[in-house]
């Protein structure tokens, strides 16, 4: 039965109840009574396609015809059914329709994959009672609110349920909650104590009951409610709660009442969909594509005034100029007495005409592309992770060319730069230090010094071989002292009042110590302890009566225990921030040392955390009790409040135990990746919750820092800044920190000016609390200025907030590519923020990966995703579009000389069907193989030389200038082909008979020239040829020609201008053949002229080291370190620069010397 307490709060909150954010009541084992069927809830069917077969045609098309290019040919479409169309209406619709066709059979593809998982979810089974005690199987998408379940042992929980009993007494039950938050470990659950009995089938016979709880929301660890049972109310809180798509592990079944379905349940409520981010090539190519439409309509204007003017003058004192068009019997489009009429008229045909300026299927190719891009990163051996089976994966492949240009790294400390697996090394006990263990950090810090460890800590080392040698290692475990392990515990008997999560710590290896936990139930631990008498282990049980939880803004965690001799005892661990300001005067007694010792411990890269105790009497424990139990009742918005509010004055006046120290270590790569990201000039900030020091010599070990390097340190943390803390005027108080903070700001200012003129590299490091006030609105640009300007920067105790706004920051104010990378939940909104957001499939869990836009295993992995995948990518996807402008102002600018040759008519110079087919089939394949296969260098030339990189960061390949010259280079080509074939052509004999050419050989000629130029030039851009590029470049050119020949075949009816043209008149004539050789010579030559002089005097970084390759001098240091000089951002990080920047100190000390 619930106490007086529990009554009394729910009556004082019952107004909540029914209220906003409060309205969902429950009917339990009534799912089909009247009351629950006016709720109106929703199913349980689970929906995650984007169409259905009714909206599958209005959203996708509305997708498509979002892109103005696609607006732009579905008028043309539609013009082309009338009079004012140059071309036939299907050369024109057919087009459109394959392409509009091949990327709305992309999504149906992609959404049918979908459904199929949304199907074999919904027809899921699961146990469902129909009255009378009886359970049997029932479809997922069929269960209703209200409906009791019964799930075995490993199946998935169908809905979010609320846990009324299970096969073990105690009603608890252990939830693996891998799909939700990827963590492995078990949840523990138990059931409200008065349903807590029923463990058969037939109990439920008659079971009524009411929940009346929260409205469905996201948030995965919360959750309110009340069940009101036998006219008593019971509280309900999340340990009752069971989550949709957690399973059952460790319990033969469980029993459940269903409280949300479907898109109610909190794992829907979480799945939305990540921001809309594009690339910054993307962006560029729209601008492209704008400026392609203004010459379109520039040159459709140009064209309509000269038309205008020609037929204003057609016919004067009844002589015709343009007799062919018949002007004195003509409508409108070329009436003399109507030339504006006309002109306007002409102008909508020439936007048409012209429209192939415009590459109808760059977009779809790009997808396409990209799409197979994505699969070659998901397929590399490299960036897979033996260990825990992980192969890279892009989530999205519409940032492939962004991993090309990043200029700032973001990264998260714990489990991204660190294994996020932790080894109890060290710990600090009654003012006296123990553990012999050599951090990694200790070793760096030895390195930096320029000296070996010392003899002792060497020796200590050997002490851990020794021992690890003998005894088989645990994992966790890494503790190694021969004054307290293996029977040598020597210590008083205030030892022996440790916290039971240190003796957790310190008995992983058995034995070892003088403790042992071996058994846990829900009320009770259970330890092998030494009894200092008799010098044997006893067993001793501790009942656990309370747990007071940890979290972020509480920073510590409590339990409260009665031992075999009936003493209540509080433990608590916490951080050292939080636990010293609670210790009691006579607590003191060995505060200093261990702050020495947790000093350097933190110095060692060790994460710690302080444990104190103190003894309770029953009355304050009653007391206690019963508010904390009033508080957990709650039922309020402010329940956690108000938990906290009880624990500040239960954990107070404590007895300082001591410290725990446990190692964080490095992941394997990680120095070495940094070392080559920061020669390829890329910025790595460290945005971290850890402690100032412990990040500090994260910093060193992984040399983003190094010995001489200067700091620019702003910290909250000074004994100024700590009055401030205390005033009561805390505005005054915010206001004298936050100018502390701009004070140290401009004296780093002044250090960065300084530095400048000598070109030394510096750090910025600052705090969680300093960085608060840097983020502000008018000190926001003084911090990014000065965060620029350093080498490294590193974010110390940063809230989650705080690494969203300052990648925010970074990405906004510099304009430059940002990448965060994470592997926490902390870190989603880090990696949203950013252009790219790379998630670590680590052990934090699978929310970080869930929400980025690619997933690797290992930070070391980032090298190859950047430098060579980001390189290819960026490289591959740059050099298509600027081939696709290409291809098509080469051709588009045939079309209106000959226009202008022809005084603007209107007529075509191609035949309709060779104008559609242009860039759907005969230069469409080369250009994709090109986005696919193409390689300026190797994988092993991008990591041995990553300033290739800077190619990207730069921009190098994208440019303006880039951009022109490849439009410059398809105008010059245009003016070649249509120039030389119309002066070849015009006045000489073509046949044997003497004939001249007509337009409808003039136009295949032209055409043939296009395809071969076209074709060609991509022959002279690819760097690395494959098999498949010589079968889509040289197999596009014969299937001109077997279309030529097959369309040409086709009744006149069908092939209009084309009939016979091929075999008749082109190909039994000499002077084609050689017109199209001679156009093809002359076509290229300007290109390969501009290539060989770029490349022999202006060279790109990716020629130079082509020089390398050829020459045979990739090995040579001296050439290798000519290349590495046109660097033109200088490596300031890294073990590389630590090198350089030690010789030089070597250098000059021998200077000085001499």
């Amino acid at each position: 039965m619930p106490s007086h307490v529990e009554r009394a709060s729910f009556k004082s909150e019952h107004s909540l109840i029914g209220g906003p954010g409060f309205s969902r009541i429950v009917y339990c084992n009534e799912p089909e009574c009247f009351e629950a069927g006016q709720q109106n809830y929703a199913s349980n069917y689970v929906r995650t396609t984007k169409y259905t077969l009714a909206t599958f045609l209005p959203k996708a098309l509305f997708e498509q015809f979002r892109r103005v290019a696609n607006v732009y040919f579905l008028l043309c479409a539609i013009l082309s059914f009338t009079e004012l169309s140059p071309y036939s209406a299907v050369s024109n619709v057919v087009p459109l329709v394959v392409v509009i066709g091949v990327t709305m059979g992309k999504e149906v593809v992609e959404d049918w994959k979908r459904k199929k998982q949304d199907v074999e979810m919904n027809n899921r089974k699961v146990k469902v009672h129909y009255g009378e005690g009886v359970f049997d199987h029932a479809k997922w998408m069929d269960l209703k609110i209200g409906d009791i379940v019964r799930v075995e042992k490993d199946e998935y929980f169908p809905a979010d349920l609320i846990l009324l009993s299970s096969s073990y007494d105690e009603a608890i039950c252990y939830v693996e909650t891998t799909n939700l938050d990827g963590e492995t470990n078990l949840k523990l659950k138990q059931a409200p104590d008065v349903t807590s009995n029923m463990h058969e089938d037939s109990n439920f016979q008659d079971f009524k009951a009411i929940i009346r709880c929260e409205d469905p929301n996201a948030n995965l660890y919360s959750f309110i409610g009340s069940l009101d049972l036998e006219e008593d109310q019971h509280a309900l809180m999340p340990q009752q709660l069971l989550l949709r798509d957690s399973k059952l592990r460790n319990t033969d079944y469980i029993y459940g009442v269903v409280i949300f379905t479907g898109h109610d349940t909190k794992v829907m409520q979480n799945s939305t969909a990540p921001p809309s981010k594009r690339s910054k090539i993307e962006r560029r190519m729209d601008k492209v594509i704008y400026l392609l439409f203004f010459i379109l309509v520039l040159i459709s204007f140009i064209g309509s005034i000269f038309f205008g003017v020609s037929t204003k003058e057609d016919l004067k004192d009844g002589r015709m100029k343009r007799w062919y068009l018949r002007p004195d019997k003509t409508t409108i489009f070329y009436d003399p007495d109507r030339a504006p009429a006309a002109a306007i008229l002409h102008f909508i045909t020439a936007l048409m005409l012209y429209g192939y300026l415009i590459p109808i299927s760059l977009y779809v190719s790009i997808e396409i592309v990209k799409v197979l891009q994505s699969i070659f990163i998901n397929q590399d051996l490299h960036m897979y992770h033996e260990e825990t089976d992980k192969p890279a994966r892009a989530r999205t492949s519409n940032l492939n060319e962004e991993l090309g240009q990043v200029d700032t790294v973001l990264s998260d400390k714990t489990g991204t730069l660190t294994c996020n697996s932790m080894e109890f090394i060290k710990c600090s006990v009654a003012g006296t230090s123990y553990g012999r263990g050599v951090t990694e950090v200790e070793r760096a810090m030895a390195r930096r010094k320029g000296s070996p460890l010392p003899q002792e800590e060497t020796d200590e080392e050997a002490i851990v071989e020794g021992v690890a040698e003998g005894k088989p290692s645990v994992k966790g475990f890494n503790f190694v002292d021969e004054r307290i392990t293996n029977g040598h515990w020597k210590l008083e008997e205030y030892h022996m009042k440790l916290n039971l999560q240190m003796r957790q710590h310190l008995s992983l290896q058995q034995g070892s110590l003088a403790f042992e936990f071996y058994e846990r139930t829900q009320t009770s631990i259970l330890l092998h302890e030494l009894d200092l008498v008799s010098g044997r282990k006893i067993k001793r049980s501790y009942q656990l009566l309370n747990i007071i939880e940890f979290n972020s803004s509480r920073k510590r965690m409590s339990v409260i225990v009665r031992n075999e001799e009936g003493k209540l005892l509080l433990l608590c661990k916490g951080a050292d921030s939080v636990m010293f300001e609670r210790l009691a005067k006579d607590g003191r007694k060995f505060e200093e040392p261990t702050k020495e010792h947790i000093g350097e411990y933190a110095d060692a890269g060790l994460r710690t955390l302080v444990l104190a105790y103190r003894e309770l009497d029953e009355e304050e424990y009653k007391e206690f009790n019963r508010e904390f139990t009033e508080a957990k009742n709650s039922i309020t918005a402010d329940r956690e409040e108000m938990i906290e509010e009880v624990a500040e004055k239960i954990e107070r006046d404590l007895i300082l135990l001591g410290a725990t120290a446990v190692e964080d270590k490095l992941q394997n790569g990680v120095p070495e990746c940094i070392d080559k990201l920061a020669q390829a000039g890329i910025k790595i900030w460290v945005l971290t919750g850890d402690k100032m020091e412990t990040a500090i010599n994260i910093g060193f070990a992984c040399s983003l820092l190094r010995q001489g390097m200067k700091q620019i340190i702003i910290s909250s943390d000074t004994l100024e800044n700590k009055a401030l803390e205390k005033m009561e005027d805390k505005a005054a108080a915010a206001m004298a920190l936050k100018q502390s903070v701009l004070h140290q700001m401009n004296e780093g200012m002044a250090l960065l000016t300084a530095s400048s003129e000598t070109s030394e590299a510096l750090a910025l490091i600052i705090d969680g609390k300093s960085l608060t006030y840097a983020i502000e609105d008018d000190v926001k640009d003084l911090f990014l200025e000065l965060a620029i300007g350093c080498a490294s920067v590193i974010c110390c105790r940063s809230s989650p907030k705080q690494k969203a706004l300052v990648t925010r920051l970074v990405k906004s104010k510099t304009g430059n590519t940002t990448l965060a990378i994470g592997d926490g939940a902390n870190d989603v909104g880090m990696l949203q923020e950013a252009d790219i957001g790379v998630g670590i499939s680590g052990v934090e869990g699978m929310q970080a990966v869930m929400s980025s836009d690619i997933a690797i295993a290992q930070f070391r992995f980032l090298e190859r995703l950047l430098l060579v995948h980001g390189h290819w990518c960026y490289r591959r996807i740059s050099s298509m579009i600027c081939y696709f402008f290409y291809k098509n102002i080469a051709f588009g600018f045939t079309l209106f000389f000959y226009e202008a040759y022809a005084s603007f008519s209107g007529q075509p110079a191609y035949n309709d069907w060779f104008l559609s087919l242009y860039n759907v089939f005969f230069t469409s394949l080369p250009v994709i193989a090109l986005g696919v296969f193409d390689q300026d260098v190797s994988a092993r030339f991008c990591l041995k030389f990553p300033l290739l990189y800077q190619e990207g960061v730069q921009n190098v390949l994208f440019s303006w200038t880039r951009i022109l010259g490849w439009a410059f280079n398809g105008l010059s080509s245009s003016v070649l082909i249509f120039f030389f074939c119309i002066y070849a052509m015009e006045n000489q004999a073509f046949r044997k008979g003497g004939e001249v050419v007509g337009l409808e050989i003039l136009g295949a000629t032209m055409y043939t020239c296009v395809v071969w130029v076209v074709n060609c030039q991509m022959a002279l851009s690819i760097n690395y040829f494959t098999y498949i590029q010589h079968l889509f470049i040289w197999g596009g050119i014969l299937f001109w020609y077997i279309f030529l020949m097959a369309y040409g075949a086709m009744d006149p009816y069908l092939s209009t201008t084309a009939y016979k043209v091929f075999v008749e008149a082109c190909a039994p004539a000499p002077s084609y053949w050689l017109i199209t050789l001679l156009v093809l010579f002359s076509s290229l030559l300007p290109y390969f002229i501009y290539s060989a002089m770029q490349s022999r005097f202006f060279p790109l970084y990716h020629q130079m080291i082509h020089w390398l390759r050829n020459d045979g001098q990739t090995e040579d240091p001296e050439y290798c370190n000519m290349v590495r000089q046109r660097s033109l951002r200088p490596t300031t990080v890294g073990y590389t620069a630590r090198y350089v920047a030690k010789s030089k100190r070597v250098k000059e000390k021998k200077h000085q010397d001499s």
